[in-house]
Parts: C-alpha cells; sequence; structure tokens
C-alpha cells in the first residue's frame, strides 16, 4: 500500500528530472551522487524525491542510472551509476521489452555483518525513450512486526485454552458430584484458582500490550526508588512467609528516576515474585539498589534453581518458560519477564541477568539516574520478609 501511494509521486518527480537531464549525452555521465537543489522553488520534484524514504531510481534505455534518490543509495542497490542488484535489472529489462508495469515482492541481501535479507515491494514502469523508474520499498520491519503479531495471537490462544478447558472439565465434574458437597468443594476451590490465572494472563496481555505499542509514558515523574522497592517487597510478602523465604534489603537509598511509579513497582514486584516462586523453603531473596555513575541499579538475587545458560538469551520472550510444569504449579503466566524487559526499555534503560544452574540468579535493572541535590545515604541489611 505504501508503495502504490508513493508511486506516483516518485515517478512524476524521476521523469520531470529525466526531461531536465536528457539533452546531456551519456558519456558526460559522472558516478551518481545525490545533490540537493538550492531551494523548494528551484527543484520541488528534486527535493521531493531525495527526502522520501522510498528508494527511487530512474534508468535510461542503456540501464545506466539517471537519478537515485539517496534512501536508494543508502540500501545499496545502485553503484557506480549502474544498479547493483542483478534481480531487479532483470526486471527493469523485463518492463521495457513489454512495456507494461509490474510489482513484486523480492528478498534482497542487504549486504550488512552479519547477513541480513531485506523484504522489499518492488515497481517498476516503463518511461519515455526506453527509460525505466524503479521504486523499492523496504518492508523487512513490516513483515517482521506481521509475524510477530501471528506468533502472539497463536500464542495467546494456546495459552488462553488452557485454564478454559480446566475450567469446562472442573464445572463438569462438579455438577457430577453435585451429590457430594466435599467434592463439590475441592472442584469449585480449583475453579476459582483457574479462574484467577485467567485473570491473571488477560491483564499481563493487556500492560504487555500497552508497553509494546510505544504508548508514551503518562507524564514522567520524579520516582523515589525507595518507594519502589517498598511497595514491590510489601506485595511479595505473603508468598514470601508462606514459604518461609526471608526477604532482604540492601544497597543504597535516596536515589530517584524519571518514569511511572506503577511500572516500576510491577516491573521489580515481577522479578521479586519469579524469586520466591523460583526458590526453595527456607531460603533468601535479597534486593539492593546501588548507583553507578549516572545510573541506578536494582539487583534482585536469589538461591533458587537458576537458569542454565543457554535458556537465559530466551526468558525474556513472552510465553517463554524455562520450566514448563513448574510455571503451571506456580501460576506463572510466561509474560513477567517480557513486562519487566519492555517496562525497564521504556523507561531508557534496560536489565540483564546472570545464573548458575543450582546457585541461583540474579537479575539486575538500570535506569538512568535523576541527579538529586544530597548524597546517597548507605542503607542497613534489613532481615526478614518486609
Amino acid at each position: 500500500m505504501v508503495v502504490a501511494a508513493l508511486a506516483g509521486v516518485l515517478i512524476g518527480a524521476v521523469s520531470t528530472r529525466l526531461i531536465r537531464e536528457w539533452p546531456r549525452s551519456s558519456a558526460q555521465a559522472t558516478e551518481l551522487v545525490p545533490v540537493p537543489p538550492t531551494s523548494a522553488e528551484s527543484a520541488p520534484a528534486d527535493l521531493m524525491l531525495q527526502i522520501l524514504p522510498t528508494a527511487a531510481v530512474l534508468l535510461d534505455a542503456t540501464d545506466h542510472v539517471r537519478v537515485a534518490n539517496r534512501a536508494a543509495l543508502s540500501i545499496g542497490l545502485v553503484r557506480d551509476s549502474q544498479l547493483d542488484v542483478p534481480v531487479l535489472t532483470t526486471l527493469v529489462r523485463s518492463v521495457r521489452r513489454s512495456g507494461v508495469p509490474q510489482t513484486a515482492e523480492l528478498l534482497l541481501d542487504a549486504g550488512d555483518f552479519p547477513g541480513r535479507v531485506a523484504a522489499v515491494a518492488v515497481r517498476a514502469e516503463p518511461m519515455a525513450a526506453g527509460a525505466v523508474g524503479l521504486v523499492v520499498d523496504d518492508l523487512t520491519e513490516t513483515k517482521r512486526v506481521e509475524a510477530v503479531r501471528r506468533d502472539f495471537v497463536a500464542n495467546v490462544g494456546h495459552e488462553i485454552k488452557t485454564p478454559v478447558g480446566a475450567l469446562q472439565l472442573l464445572a463438569e465434574a462438579a455438577l457430577d458430584a453435585q451429590d457430594d458437597p466435599v467434592a463439590v468443594g475441592r472442584f469449585v476451590g480449583r475453579m476459582q484458582r483457574e479462574a484467577q490465572r485467567l485473570g491473571r494472563l488477560v491483564q499481563e496481555l493487556l500492560d504487555l500490550s500497552r508497553l509494546q505499542g510505544g504508548d508514551p509514558l503518562p507524564g514522567p515523574n520524579v520516582v523515589r526508588v525507595d518507594s519502589v522497592i517498598d511497595e514491590a517487597v510489601d506485595r511479595v510478602h505473603p508468598a514470601a512467609e508462606a514459604k518461609a523465604i526471608k526477604v532482604v534489603r540492601g544497597g543504597e537509598s535516596g536515589h530517584e528516576v524519571l518514569g511511572d511509579e506503577t511500572q516500576l513497582v510491577t516491573a521489580v514486584g515481577n522479578l521479586l515474585e519469579n524469586a520466591v516462586s523460583y526458590s526453595g523453603e527456607g531460603t533468601r531473596v535479597a534486593v539492593g539498589v546501588h548507583l553507578r555513575g549516572a545510573t541506578v541499579e536494582i539487583a534482585v538475587s536469589d538461591e533458587g534453581i537458576g537458569i542454565a545458560e543457554a535458556e537465559q538469551g530466551r526468558i525474556f520472550e513472552r510465553f517463554y518458560r524455562v520450566d514448563p510444569a513448574r510455571s503451571r504449579e506456580t501460576g506463572g503466566t510466561g509474560l513477567g519477564l517480557a513486562i519487566v524487559k519492555h517496562t525497564i526499555g521504556n523507561h531508557g534503560g534496560e536489565v540483564s541477568v546472570w545464573s548458575e544452574p543450582g546457585s541461583g540468579s540474579t537479575f539486575t535493572i538500570k535506569l538512568p539516574a535523576r541527579p538529586t541535590p544530597s548524597a546517597a545515604e548507605p542503607l542497613p541489611q534489613q532481615a526478614g520478609a518486609q
């Protein structure tokens, strides 16, 4: 659609340039470089052609490139006044012979290292005296987004199907056991847990969709990191207490960042919840804050099962679970770390992980610090779930 909308403008622009340059002999042509016009009034077609993000190339009857905009040069379509992509040269010659415009979607070698294949939409249109205009639109990002969307919908369908199916089976079992109050109570209790799991999944999907949609932060405010830690630790307190896990705090206090406090509490809370869920009874979870230059680091460490190195590159993906069976037991949705990644990314920071199987894990959030007039004070260690 983008190519169709811009084709008329681009072809018109290059046609204007061709008419102006055609009297020059090809022997006088030099290596093509885009030269901006001196003013918009003197050459509006040239100006528009150069600033458009879609690549445009005009070739004469001998396949010599007469006009190419910056976008065409930047993606490597033209070299030494020649089209440098054989498949496009073949398309141009076919259009010149037939006199009929042609469109195509192609995969081109983008020439990057490591190798990258670019998906492009191409429109070639014949012009006077054997000239051919070529418009090339890079669809790589569009195709990637479409693939992500398809995968996302498929994953969502699979994840929602599990609790919905469980609710259906439990409801049928409760009906069959309606004469046994004890059994009915047991089935209803399990139905309640599945309903809670489904509700959490839907809420996290909405949160992740909003974060990935690139919505701007709702008016970035000054956020006290101490308040974020206080709230996140308070949320995880019941689960930690149930497993006799001590949550300890350390590091520094008094640091501030810019952002949305609710989102940051959710991110740190997700890390703490994972730490508690994947740690054994009677262990310890630690959260510490430190200032490293102009960066505030929030580290969450546990003494849990750890994560194999081969898995660490994927744990921030949606619905990815290192241990699916354990995740089902803990009620995890597989979205917690994806929410952490996108939340911190939207705040201009990053999140990383160190882990070793059997030795626990440490997740570290790094956020740009807001300079404060007073130096941070050390925070004494606090034992026990907070």
